[in-house]
């Protein structure tokens, strides 16, 4: 077997979810749905309606899930994850982004394939338990036997839709950078590898289970040419993205200005990162100028305000950007730096911290920059909503539970307002398979996947103060 595993077959069968006590489609003509019905075949939805209006031709199907106390939506997109970084929660708890990787770098470079394979495992396990069922990873640190082949398998066999990208750092100490030279690759070879890995696993058909992308890390640590480099290569390929950190705080800024004699707005225009198949993540620190000169390229965001908190980088001014046209998607950031992977309640700190910055962002316009915001960051159209033609993707929580008690009136806004004392989904269909059902993990051993990535933690942890 591939060590990337095999592709997970479509469906072939029909699906009836009904009963559901609230639908919440995030499509401008369906809206919310009570006693709600969803009917699907293969990967693909067909019918959305209520329970009482099924037409004939839907009113059985090959496996039908009945839904009372649930809330359904969308499934969530994340656009912003360094999976790897399970395996190091909880350090450098009190520094800054500069100083925090320079304490993450340590265990970094002790892992090997295996602890890619595991750590992408938890991670994914610990994003579809929360909502999400599409998601990107950049995967930027290849030392020893790593290669994305393991995270990719992670994906195939849990069943998330996946959009891995190619990450990379060329730039170390001796070049300038900030990384160590021992985590550092040569250009040429991320080149190859770039180009091996787009034509190898890379789909561009409508549903793809798996899309590639590429990022080299952030301009602290790659050069200009292979941001240039890789823009071009990307450029020969349908659907092959591009994505970095930029603009993550004010040293991120002041290192620009020192090293580029710029700002990142005009960072990106040099190395022909201003386009519309371009996202970054962070950009707390962008002015007026840069969020006029994103949305007039097209220009994604994957917002991370967890991470941002948790490192002092600011608060991204996502209310702005929404109002200016800018595309933003929610990420939840490597789990060493927020330190959870819950999607859910990503979503809810962004709805919340819009508020601490004395901007409003109400319930539901959350949950769109949680779905349809990450997939438009993403470049995809088959996600995001709950409509006939769209993807099967699609997750449910109880709502009889202590959480939702007070709030029945209003479901779905409870959903974030309400986020801390829910539990896991209890339903998730991803491409119309049944990844969780009645809360539990169909595709994987979820005690058996955190056994092994307590042990592979515990042994990479034990290289904490190398730098």
């Amino acid at each position: 077997m591939s060590r990337a595993g095999q592709s997970r077959p479509v469906p072939t069968r029909s699906l009836l979810v009904r009963d559901i006590q609230v639908l919440a489609t995030l499509d401008p003509e369906l809206g919310d749905i009570r006693n709600a019905a969803i009917y699907v075949e293969g990967n693909v939805i067909k019918w959305v309606g209520t329970s009482c209006d099924l037409p004939k031709t839907h009113a059985t199907a090959d496996e039908t899930i009945s839904l009372p106390d649930r809330v359904l939506i969308p499934g969530l997109v994340n656009t912003h994850h360094h999976m790897f970084q399970c395996l190091t929660r909880c350090l450098a708890q009190d520094e800054k982004l500069f100083n925090w990787l320079a304490t993450c770098y340590g265990p970094w470079q002790h892992m090997t394939g295996a602890d890619i394979y595991i750590s992408s495992k938890l991670a994914m396990l610990e994003l579809i338990m929360s909502g999400c069922t599409c998601s990107s990873d950049h995967l930027y640190i290849y030392p020893n036997d790593v290669c994305l082949e393991d995270s990719i398998r992670a994906a195939r066999e849990l069943g998330l839709r996946f959009h891995p990208t190619r990450g990379a750092m060329s730039m170390g100490k001796s070049k300038g950078g900030a990384a160590p030279d021992s985590t550092c690759e040569e250009e040429d070879h991320i080149l190859k590898d770039m180009k091996r890995l787009i034509d190898e696993f890379h789909d561009v058909s409508r549903f793809s289970m798996l899309r590639m992308g590429l990022a080299p890390c952030a301009p602290f640590n790659v050069t200009q040419d292979l941001m240039k480099a890789a823009a071009k290569l990307a450029r020969q390929h349908q659907g092959v993205r591009l994505h970095t950190h930029l603009a993550e705080n004010e040293e991120d800024i002041e290192y620009a200005r020192k090293t580029f004699n710029c700002r990142p707005g005009e960072y990106i225009k040099r190395v022909g990162w201003d386009k519309d198949d371009v996202w970054f993540a962070h950009c707390c620190c962008l002015n007026d100028a840069e969020t006029k000169q994103w949305a007039e390229a097209g220009v994604g965001i994957a917002h991370c305000p967890s991470s941002n908190m948790r490192l002092l980088s600011g608060i991204a001014p996502v209310r702005k950007l929404l109002d200016n046209g800018v595309k933003v998607g929610i990420g939840v950031d490597g789990t060493a730096s927020n330190d959870a992977g819950h999607m859910l309640m990503e979503v809810r700190q962004a709805m919340l911290l819009q508020r601490v910055a004395g901007n409003g962002m109400p319930a539901r316009e959350a949950l769109k920059v949680g779905t349809q915001g990450g997939a438009k960051v993403l470049g995809r159209d088959d996600i995001g909503r709950i409509a006939p033609g769209m993807a099967a993707d699609f997750v449910a929580w109880r709502t009889d539970g202590i959480s939702f008690s007070g709030a029945q009136h209003d479901l779905v806004a409870a959903l974030l307002f309400c986020t801390p004392g829910l539990g896991p989904v209890d339903l998730s269909v991803i491409n119309g398979d049944i990844i969780v059902k009645d809360g539990q993990m169909l595709t994987c051993s979820v005690k058996e996947v955190i056994k092994e990535h307590t042990k592979h933690s515990i042994a990479l942890c034990s290289h904490i103060k190398e730098q």
